[in-house]
């Protein structure tokens, strides 16, 4: 279930990482809103997978996913550029992810 927990948390990474991008520097209050609920939520979640993940694993499962994530949202939904050496460097990420989980008892 931690595990669950986990990327769950990781999800809204990305939410408050995309909510703080349209809020352009909290001057819009939706948004705004948005992303300091998505924080809230997301160290919420992460805080409760600790119970049971160890420190390191959980922290770089939880940033990994939030970073490859919010780099897919700002391919896909903002338009920004996919060249191979970006792609390379989101595959690298997610690599390490799988290994991270891997080792992980």
């Amino acid at each position: 279930m931690a595990w669950v927990v986990l990327v769950v948390g990781g999800l809204f990474e990305v939410v408050w990482a995309f909510a703080m991008k349209q809020s352009h520097g909290f001057t819009r209050i939706v948004p705004s809103t948005i992303a300091v609920a998505g924080v809230v939520l997301s160290l919420a979640l992460l805080s409760w997978s600790m119970r049971s993940l160890p420190l390191g694993t959980a922290y770089m499962v939880w940033t990994g996913i939030g970073a490859v994530g919010a780099f897919a949202v700002g391919i896909l939904v903002l338009g920004e550029p996919a060249n191979a050496m970006r792609l390379i460097a989101a595959l690298l990420i997610l690599s390490g992810l799988v290994m991270m989980k891997l080792a992980t008892p």
